[in-house]
């Protein structure tokens, strides 16, 4: 008799404690996934502006001044060494 009662109160017990970690494992996978999805977004989005750099540095000195070019193509490098870094971090 005693050892039905301990193993149903131990079952009583831990039942929320399974519960309860189920859902911390569901809410850690929806951040984890909600992380994926902002960094392949922001990938995108940087992948866009290296476009639009290298379309403004293609326009040259019609455009630009040798100043302008020279910030132009530091800001590129810039841009290229940050989507480096979340490429790699997404590995």
């Amino acid at each position: 008799m005693k050892k039905s009662a301990i193993v149903l109160i131990t079952a009583l017990l831990l039942s929320p404690a399974g519960y309860i970690f189920a859902q911390q494992t569901h809410e850690e996978k929806v951040i984890c996934e909600l992380a994926a999805k902002n960094c392949l977004n922001r990938i995108e989005i940087i992948q866009k502006k290296v476009k639009k750099l290298n379309d403004q540095i293609k326009k040259g000195s019609k455009t630009y001044s040798a100043e302008e070019l020279k910030k132009l193509e530091q800001k590129l490098q810039e841009t290229k060494d940050l989507l480096d870094k979340l490429e790699d971090a997404g590995k």
